[in-house]
Parts: C-alpha cells; structure tokens; sequence
C-alpha cells in the first residue's frame, strides 16, 4: 500500500502481478480494506489478464543474445547515422549502443544519439525511421508541427515505418 496526499484510492495491478493500493495519508485501514474487498472480482480479472500477458512474453534474452544485437547495432548504425547526418546537413556529437528498454532512441540536448539494441530486430526501414527521428532532433528537439514536418521532409512514408517497429 501507498499513502500518499491524494483524495481518492486507486488499485493498481503491476506488471510482476501484485495488486498495489494507492490510498489517502489519513483513511483509515478499515476503509481500505473495505474498497479492496468490494474489488475482489475486479482484482481477479486483472491478475488474471497480467499473468496471461506475462506468460504470452517471450523469454528475456540472454546476456549472449544482448551482446550479439549490440555488436550487430555497432556495425550497422554508425553507417546509417552518417549517410543520413550527411544528407540532412547535422551532425550529432556522439552513439551510443544500449540495452535500456524504455525507447528505441534518443537525441540528448548536446546532440549525443543513443540508440537501443533491441532496434536491430526491426526491418531495415524501421531502422532508417529510428535513425532519421532522432537525427531531426538536432534541429527540432519537440515532437511539434515543424519536427514532423523536417521527418516528412527526409521520409514522407515515416507513418507507414513506424507500423514496422517490433
């Protein structure tokens, strides 16, 4: 349970599949426990949802399995990062290959790309888009009208790239 200064209590299902309750500093645990329990089929069918998701996951990959994706993006981003940089007129200050699975790139403030390994399990026109997205982030660094409108520039189909993203 967390107490926190909000008004409202909240369940929430995490991915490990534990039932997390969010509640206010100053309600009592009887009051908690009631709401928990007048949610018992609700919390039911959401475990029963997650777990189903988590068995429909692929295994996590092996550390054998990172280390060959990242050698693989360390041969074929570099390239593409310069024939694309060269073609808009940018110049990015660093690439980083990484393992992080929050994105599957980013463009720092001083114009350092990072890039995630797991990329190189997408079609070589995901890729292009990946690398492209990230690059007009060192003219634009918002996703605003003139970024999508700088990306359309260099890949007008990059809606249709964007559906090729595993």
């Amino acid at each position: 349970m967390i107490r926190s200064r909000r008004k409202t209590l909240a369940l929430e299902i995490t991915r490990d599949c534990r039932v997390l309750v969010r509640a206010p500093l100053r309600l009592s645990r009887s009051r908690i426990d009631a709401f928990v329990d007048s949610h018992a089929a609700w919390i039911a069918r959401h475990l029963e949802q997650q777990r189903q998701r988590a068995a429909a996951m692929p295994p996590a990959p092996t550390p054998e399995e990172i280390q060959a994706l990242k050698e693989k993006a360390r041969a074929v981003l570099p390239p593409k990062v310069a024939f694309w940089s060269g073609k808009m007129g940018v110049v990015p200050t660093g690439l980083k290959i990484t393992s992080a699975r929050k994105r599957y790139g980013s463009c720092s403030a001083k114009n350092s790309l990072c890039f995630f390994c797991f990329l190189m399990n997408s079609p070589e026109e995901a890729i292009d888009l990946v690398v492209v997205h990230e690059l007009c982030h060192i003219r634009e660094k918002n996703h605003g009208p003139r970024f999508y409108a700088l990306l359309a520039q260099y890949l007008p189909d990059h809606q249709e790239r964007k559906k090729l993203l595993k």
